[in-house]
């Protein structure tokens, strides 16, 4: 019965993609929705991207483990992210009439930099997208019985399918039905534990002083992971596409800010869910904690003390928010391929063209994903690489290159290219304090000391 009912959701979803594809004219259509969404669909789709399976399977075993000090870089740091972007850099970028932000690169400094960020923004997703594409395929061998290898080309080719023919359009509609269905299924759950364990206090009355920590208790190394951790969800976040693509896409700058303001709240209130679900699990059921990271606290109480009703809104609201996170990712290095890697270097491009090539490179993002999620490499560890290298190399250029008049090519060059560097060599003699602090603040440092020492002649004359 459960089957039947993903199986149907499926095909729901695909149906959306199809009907969201007859608002697709124009390549704009198709990357930023015709910049039509709503406050609302803004803040849906951002919720929709960044909430996936670790906010599900993984962080409650981490808050389990190490308390608020998680809940501060893993819950926490992805509002303030947003509502950072909502106050500071939205207005400003909106003004500019951007489609990607590598194009900020363009318009601020040069082509060069422009094809250089978009080749590390590019970098960035495909191991993300592999990720997703794994969790889903475990998904549909634990409720279909769909062996995992062939999971991966079925999650793929859903999200491809959607987003290849409705982009941003499907994108959104698909987010805001997906998110109902999150929310539905976590909240259910959850007064389901509620329930049993007699509300909030029993759960969180016997935990030890430390649990209520915001800050790490460990020394340097504590220190250096929490510091590392918030640097990458915090800062290394936002340069990065997802977040723009959908706040170009709104219809106002009010409409985008509002809708970034929106998203933060949906992403501290809604993750929370799941943390306190783990732990009135854990305390319902002690034998469900193991040693190390529990990352099947929730489908086990799922599967043991819920309906099948209940079982098929939460296996739904699972599969949802990989769906959603998956084509999120996929549609944002797509577009930097259209945007800044296509569309510059080849001469009397149509719009109809762009648009198909647009199409074609979410297909190209699909299939290099598949390939990675194949690949027996450490999935998990190639994506916070990913994301401290988008920290290490385009935070500064971006963020000093916005704000600060001074700003160089030189300046932006010597970030990329000395900060990358840094938190290469410290990542691979593993320094004790995290690599991604020394790149970020070396990247930091070069942007000013070369941007300071090598102004723009334009900017002198």
């Amino acid at each position: 019965m459960i089957s039947l009912f993903i199986v149907i959701y499926l095909l729901i979803t695909l149906g959306i993609g199809f009907w969201a594809s007859k608002r697709i004219k124009t390549a704009n259509d198709f990357t930023l929705a015709g910049k039509n969404l709503t406050t609302s669909f803004v803040a849906v789709t951002l919720f929709a991207t960044w909430f996936g399976s670790s906010q599900i399977m993984g962080n409650p075993g981490y808050f389990i483990k190490d308390g608020f000090s998680s809940y501060v870089t893993l819950v926490l740091s992805c509002g303030i992210c947003l509502f950072i972007v909502g106050q500071f850099y939205a207005r400003k970028l909106y003004r500019m009439n951007l489609v990607t932000v590598n194009d900020f690169f363009r318009v601020r400094y040069n082509k060069k930099l422009e094809l250089t960020s978009s080749i590390i923004m590019i970098l960035a997703y495909p191991h993300w997208i592999a990720a997703q594409f794994v969790a889903l395929a475990y998904l549909f061998n634990a409720v279909i019985g769909i062996p995992i290898e062939y999971g991966i080309f079925l999650g793929a080719i859903i999200v491809v399918f959607y987003t290849y023919i409705g982009g941003m359009w499907a994108v959104a509609y698909t987010d805001m039905i997906q998110s109902i269905m999150i929310l539905i299924g976590l909240v259910l759950l959850l007064v389901a534990i509620l329930n049993q364990t007699d509300g909030l206090t029993p759960i969180f009355q016997n935990q030890p002083r430390e649990f209520y920590n915001f800050f790490p208790t460990g020394g340097i190394d504590a220190w250096s992971d929490y510091i590392a951790l918030l640097l990458a969800f915090v800062v290394g976040a936002i340069p990065v596409q997802e977040i723009y693509q959908r706040a170009f896409s709104a219809k106002s700058e009010g409409a985008a800010r509002n809708g970034l303001f929106l998203g933060a709240i949906l992403l501290v209130l809604i993750p929370s869910i799941p943390l306190v679900i783990g732990l009135g699990g854990v305390y319902l059921y002690p034998e469900l904690l193991k040693d190390g990271i529990n990352q099947d606290i929730i489908p086990t109480l799922v599967n043991t003390m819920t309906s099948v009703p209940v079982q098929i809104l939460f296996y739904g609201a699972m599969i949802s928010a990989i769906l959603s996170t998956s084509s999120g990712a996929m549609l944002a290095p797509a577009t930097v391929i259209g945007e800044n890697l296509i569309k510059p270097y080849t001469k009397n491009l149509s719009d109809k063209k762009l648009l198909l090539y647009t199409r074609l490179s979410v297909v190209a993002v699909a299939i290099t994903s598949c390939y990675f999620a194949f690949d027996d490499t450490d999935i998990v560890g190639l994506v916070e690489a990913s994301l401290s290298l988008i920290l290490v190399c385009l935070f500064a250029p971006f963020t000093f290159g916005l704000f600060w008049k001074k700003s160089s090519i030189i300046g932006a060059w010597s970030a990329i290219i000395i900060g990358g560097f840094t938190w290469f060599f410290c990542f691979i003699f593993d320094t004790r304090i995290d690599a991604t602090i020394y790149g970020f603040a070396i990247s930091c440092l070069s942007m000013m000391v070369g941007s300071l020492l090598y102004p723009d002649k334009i900017a002198d004359e």
